[in-house]
């Protein structure tokens, strides 16, 4: 069993802060480095604009949330704010009081590594540099659950595939067709995975295991000590993790002003 306490959060969210910090890479992206955390913007509507890691080193103050609030109206995009269970108490009374509500929750998973074997994934492989434009489409398709995507949909993808020392993988079909996909950074021997999707037509056939899988075979052989990923409660990909030997380890909120 991996005990969630305040040492493992701190070493995940700062995994997370540093993954928000490098996909801010497009022309007009920011990064405000406020309360331990950061607050990022990349670009208009983009579901990357968040406030990541706050609260884990302490009370955070009010003038620490007046500059996260202006770093983001200023920008027109609205506060949003991904808060760890872990962190102090007196941030989410903070945010209740300015009237923040909560919109998303995500379960965050860890596996140790110790003792893992390589295992076949023969339906992933390694997205190649030229792959840009292809592993944006097909992991938007996933993600966005429609066939076409806008230029600001491909763009999510594009800062991801940008993002310093961020390794990207493709799921394909027996006949080599991309249907899915996931990235991976690697922090300090925590292997973060994340940006996972599976087109809606290739669901339940095994494809997400075998990215999951090809990530932690490539974290394995790169001496990470712990990996990491966050899921909707009670979703596939949650059930994909677990069934690999991930756990639970606590729960975050996404808070919006």
């Amino acid at each position: 069993m991996t005990f969630a306490d305040q040492s493992l959060a701190r070493r995940i969210e700062a995994a997370e802060a540093a993954n928000a910090r490098g996909c801010a890479t497009a022309p007009g992206a920011a990064v405000l480095e406020v309360a331990g955390g950061c607050a990022v913007f990349s670009g208009p509507g983009s579901p990357l604009n968040q406030a990541v890691g706050l609260g884990l080193d302490g009370a955070v103050d009010s003038a620490a949330l007046d500059r996260m609030e202006n770093f983001f109206r200023s920008r027109g995009a609205r506060a949003s704010v991904d808060l760890c269970p872990l962190a102090d108490l007196g941030l989410l009374e903070a945010l209740g009081r300015r009237g923040y509500r909560p919109a998303e929750f995500n379960n965050v998973l860890a596996r140790r590594l110790a003792g893992m074997e390589i295992a076949m994934a023969p339906r992933a492989r390694r997205a190649l540099p030229d792959e840009f434009d292809l592993w944006s489409h097909t992991v938007g398709r996933g993600f966005f659950d429609q066939p076409e995507l806008s230029e600001e949909e491909m763009d999510v993808g594009r800062a991801i595939f940008d993002m310093p020392g961020c390794l990207c993988y493709l799921g394909v079909t027996e006949n080599g067709q991309p249907a899915g996909g996931g990235a991976m950074a690697l922090r300090d021997g925590l292997a973060l995975l994340f940006a996972d999707s599976t087109v809606a037509a290739h669901r339940r056939s095994g494809l997400h295991r075998d990215v999951i899988t090809a990530r932690l075979n490539e974290a394995l052989a790169r001496g990470c000590d712990l990996a990491t990923a966050s899921t909707l409660p009670g979703s596939g990909s949650q059930r994909n993790y677990e069934r690999l030997g991930f756990e639970v380890v606590y729960t975050k909120i996404t808070f919006v002003a």
